[in-house]
């Protein structure tokens, strides 16, 4: 296919194994298997098990998005693959997968951060990102605030990172408190539409007028709530209520941090990605909060907040328009990369993975 190439992206960074094709900031196709079902038994992510099942998948879900797009394989110009932060072993696989591809095809081959592919999610449904722009991670792993100009060229600017917990993980670890099924994430925002937001009034740790402005820290509001329902004892807990309450606190924090992290830096436009930007209050707390400051607010749909091969995609798109270099022929991988670059080609000794064809 003649001009800008169509990327095929492949992420495979915990338990979703995920495969897109972008062209000129164009979702052409994507497809992701997920192994949650076999995590859930276990409280969460098993390192192993998502390894083996990423192996299993990487050739059903690839051929899927090329089905999806009406593509070959030989349309394919450029593979971009996550090469950190996540699971060592789920991270081998995808970059086995990748580099094998790349090689066959004679094309270049991208690293890519995954929490970059995930701001870039969003250009697939709202266009390019003002520069500059807000943007608040928030996920099962990671919540921060970024200032971020130019994704494919610039350094990424950190005004605040978690301390501890992230969103996503205050979520799943006081599910599993309340008694409700892994994931977390997605059961507090279903048993709290049933609940009472103002019936429990939990912390909103790092809001004092002396706090780092834009800094999180979530294991406290997680302790506060495990506490809460151990003085439930002798009645039933009122989980509907503890979950609503659990929620807007959250959402509070995140909401009120990205707005006025914007409003400091006089920048009009706030994005929110990553798997929490899919939890409803979230949505729409910063929905209220962003009109009423006059900011621009940007979230991905619910299909491209989760992990997922098209944000890889979207990230190599950009990469390769921005003339970006590949990456080197021993590109491994960074298990705990911070995100100071979209691009990520760390240079090691890689383990043997065989992905199966």
């Amino acid at each position: 296919m003649r001009g800008t190439p169509v990327v095929l992206g492949i992420e495979s960074s915990c338990d979703e194994t995920g495969a897109g094709l972008v062209r000129n900031g164009r979702l052409l196709g994507h497809a992701v298997a997920s192994s949650m079902n076999e995590h859930a038994r276990f409280g969460g992510v098993v390192p192993e098990i998502a390894a083996r099942a990423h192996g299993h998948s990487f050739t059903p879900v690839m051929h899927r998005a090329l089905d999806e797009a009406g593509l070959r394989m030989s349309d394919v110009g450029a593979v971009a693959v996550t090469t950190g932060p996540g699971l060592s072993g789920a991270l081998q696989v995808g970059l086995a997968g990748a580099k094998s591809l790349a090689y066959a095809l004679d094309v270049p081959l991208y690293g890519v951060h995954h929490l970059a592919g995930h701001v870039a999610a969003d250009t697939l449904e709202h266009g390019p990102l003002p520069d500059p722009c807000v943007v608040l991670i928030v996920s099962g792993g990671h919540t921060s605030l970024l200032l971020v100009r130019d994704l494919a060229r610039d350094p990424i600017v950190h005004l605040g990172d978690t301390l501890d917990d992230a969103a996503g993980e205050c979520f799943d670890k006081v599910a599993r408190v309340f008694g409700l099924p892994y994931p977390g994430g997605p059961a507090i925002d279903r048993t709290a539409r049933e609940g009472d937001a103002g019936a429990v009034r939990f912390p909103r740790p790092l809001t004092g007028p002396r706090d780092d402005p834009y800094g999180f820290s979530f294991s406290g509001l997680k302790t506060a709530a495990a506490r809460w329902a151990e003085r439930q004892r002798g009645r039933a807990l009122p989980v509907a209520d503890g979950a609503a309450g659990l929620q807007e606190a959250v959402a509070d924090v995140l909401t009120r941090k990205a707005v006025a992290a914007c409003t400091t830096h006089g920048v009009g436009t706030l994005v929110v990605v990553g798997g929490v930007a899919a939890n409803s209050r979230v949505r729409s707390l910063a929905e209220e909060r962003c009109a009423a400051a006059g900011i621009t607010l940007r979230v991905p749909p619910l299909r491209l907040c989760t992990d997922n091969g098209a944000m890889i995609a979207a990230i190599g798109d950009l990469l390769v328009r921005a003339g970006a270099e590949p990456a080197p022929l021993d590109v491994s991988i960074d298990p705990s990369a911070p995100l100071e670059y979209a691009a990520l080609h760390p240079v090691g000794r890689a383990a043997a993975v065989n992905v199966p064809a």
